[in-house]
């Protein structure tokens, strides 16, 4: 006997929304960026989860959850309804069941959370916190750039040797490596430098962050609660990530390769330095 088929909406969004950003040579350039967008899952009602997704196929995001985490059989699920809230950015995915979940408190109890999300609550929470981040208003030369971008490139790692892992460097404003770390996921890298800052007793006010993953959401939250007003990455950013970028006025570089890199938030920050590209 095949299965009955929960209905489904069918609310996918665009994937990229378009930005203007800044090259090496001050000059402005249209770019595409993800649309990365916050999904709170509620399950008969009760909030289980927030997944940071594209949205993509936001239906399919949410019964592949459920079907990864044992909760459901296809049969259960009467309904997944998904809203966008444009103004928000964010939606929410209201999961209706044909006969609830038994012992549901007891099977979510120990579930593990990867890639940069966690419940809805302590989503908003961190949102909040952001909205009262005031980062300092340093400057970052263009020539420093080029030597954190250097110091990474020739930095001993794991990467080079196996690859499949993400590392973060922190960094003085000088261009000074004091910490690297790497770690399967760029979150887990972020979190154990953050761990060293800590122990060291370091502020972020002068600092530099570089990471070779995307600047997430997540990553810009981070960086943004460690006080440092620089993020870098190899790759690009996220909708979402610029937006929390350009809410803590956070200084956001992407693309960084060579004498290469596009500023895609609070410019006015990196001081440009012609000479450099020629040296």
């Amino acid at each position: 006997m095949s299965a009955r088929l929960p209905r489904l909406s069918d609310a996918r969004l665009s994937l990229t929304r378009p930005i203007t950003a800044r090259d090496e040579k001050e000059r402005a350039a249209p770019l595409n960026i993800p649309a990365e967008r916050p999904l709170t899952v509620y399950l008969d009602g009760r909030e289980l989860i927030t997944l940071m997704t594209l949205g993509a196929a936001p239906e399919a995001l949410v019964l592949g959850y459920l079907r990864n985490q044992r909760l459901l059989a296809l049969d259960d699920i009467e309904a997944v309804e998904v809203a966008w809230d444009t103004a928000e950015q964010s939606g929410s995915a209201a999961v209706t069941t044909r006969g609830g979940v038994p012992d549901l408190e007891e099977r979510t109890a120990r579930r593990v959370v990867t890639t940069g999300c966690g419940q809805g609550s302590v989503f908003g929470a961190v949102m909040d916190e952001v909205d009262s981040i005031a980062l300092p208003d340093a400057r970052l030369r263009q020539s420093v750039i080029y030597r954190i971008v250097e110091t990474i490139r020739t930095q001993p790692s794991v990467y080079k040797q196996a690859g499949s892992v993400h590392g973060c460097g922190l960094f003085d404003s000088a261009g000074n490596l004091l910490h690297f770390v790497e770690d399967v996921g760029r979150h887990n890298a972020v979190d154990s430098i953050a761990g060293l800052m800590w122990l060291a007793g370091e502020e972020g006010g002068d600092k530099v962050f570089y990471t070779t993953g995307r600047l997430t959401s997540e990553m810009v939250i981070k960086g943004a609660q460690m006080g440092i007003p620089f993020l870098l990455s190899r790759s690009g950013t996220t909708e979402m990530g610029h937006t929390v970028a350009a809410k803590t006025g956070m200084t956001l570089l992407a693309r960084c390769s060579g004498k290469h890199f596009m500023v895609l938030a609070a410019p006015q920050r990196i001081v440009f330095e012609p000479e450099a590209l020629e040296s």
